[in-house]
This record gives structure tokens, sequence and C-alpha cells, in this order.
């Protein structure tokens, strides 16, 4: 681990942003988006430059860019992308991170939701792919079944989830999905936007985004 990630970690002010963020989300009904989420998607960014050939310092600065993507949900859900990426600029300079890294980790973070992003450069598409593969049943707050919206039937249904890097291949998530609580229709229903952002993102990297459904691929 960098020195700079280890000390992001360790930040008050990142910590707080996080978990404020997560729980403003909680109380609009939003599934989990703390320590848990931002932790994983770290790790996935990371190991999908680094099977991709990527350099070591690449790799590094998606990790960072993923930790901190989601720190603008502290303000509003909405446009959460580029007010995180505010903040996220004005962290890092405080920890006298070199202005141009700072540029590639905001460019990224700026440029994750899908309602109004691109992959802007490798750091940004592995955040994308990333963010997107973190669909699990273990993110849902609501245990109430009654209650569920279809956001979360889509979530709870998801037993298991794995982005797979076939390097020189293709990007691969592969799902397994109870159909009993949600038919796979209604996970393309909800997901085909960030779908169509993973292939731009898989795209941008030179390789190929695919989708794998009980077994099944899809995409």
């Amino acid at each position: 681990m960098s020195q700079i990630l280890a000390q992001i970690k360790h930040d008050p002010e990142v910590l707080g942003y996080i978990e404020g963020g997560n729980k403003h989300l909680e109380a609009l009904g939003y599934t989990e988006h703390g320590l848990r989420h931002v932790g994983l998607v770290a790790n996935i960014a990371r190991n999908i430059l680094d099977k991709l050939g990527f350099s070591e310092r690449e790799c590094e600065l998606a990790e960072i860019a993923a930790y901190l993507h989601d720190i603008g949900n502290v303000i509003n859900r909405n446009n959460h992308g580029h007010l995180g990426a505010l903040l996220a600029a004005s962290i890092l300079t405080r920890l006298k991170m070199d202005p141009a890294e700072i540029s590639t980790i905001i460019g990224a973070i700026g440029n994750h939701d899908e309602e109004s992003s691109h992959p802007v450069n490798n750091v940004s598409a592995a955040l994308i792919l990333a963010d997107k593969s973190d669909v699990h049943r273990s993110r849902v707050r609501n245990p109430n079944l009654i209650k569920f919206d279809i956001h979360d039937r889509v979530n709870y249904a998801v037993e298991h989830s794995f982005l797979r890097v076939y390097p020189n291949e293709r990007v691969s998530l592969e799902l397994e999905i109870d159909t009993e609580i949600c038919p796979v229709m209604d996970y393309f229903e909800i997901f085909l936007s960030r779908m169509i952002l993973c292939r731009k993102a898989a795209d941008y990297l030179k390789t190929v985004f695919s989708l794998q459904v009980n077994g099944v691929r899809l995409l």
C-alpha cells in the first residue's frame, strides 16, 4: 500500500465523508455505500489495471480514486460524482499529492456515475467497471421483502458476483442470481445503462466487457 493511500484510509475527513454519505443514503432508502463498498471497489479497480498490465502507479491511482469515489454523497446523491471530485481535490491537495495525479483521480471520480459519465482515462475506466460490479444482497439494508423496490430485489437476488479479468481477452462480470426473487430481465431493466457504461470503459482499456448470469454468457 502506498503512503498516500494509507493516509487516505486513516484520514478523519475521508472517513467522516464516507460514513456520513452512507448514512444519508440509508435515510433515502439506498443500498450500502460505506466502507465495505469503497474498500471492495478499490481492490477491484487496482486488480483490473494490474491484470491488464498497466503500471503500478496507475494501479495505485485507481485504488485511491475508488476509495474516494462516493464521498460526494455526503452532500447530495444527485451529482455526487462531481461533488466528490471537488472534495477529493481539496483532500489530496492537503496531502500534497502531485497536481497531475490529482487531475487523473478527480476526472475518474467525476465520471463514474452512469447518468452523465464517460471513461476519460485508464483510472476512470477501471473505477467504472469496479463500481458497477458491486451488486450483491449484502448491500441491501431493507430486511422486509414486502417493501423491496426493484433495486432492492435485484441486489438481494444476487448471491454471488465477481469481476474476472482475462488478460488480452475480456473483463467478465459473473453473477449468480436467484431467479425466484428477481427475473434476469429485471436486472437488465435496472442496470442496462450501467452495462453500456461498462462496455465503454472496457473499450477504453482496449478489452471487451462481458456479462455472465448463472453460467450463461449474455453479453
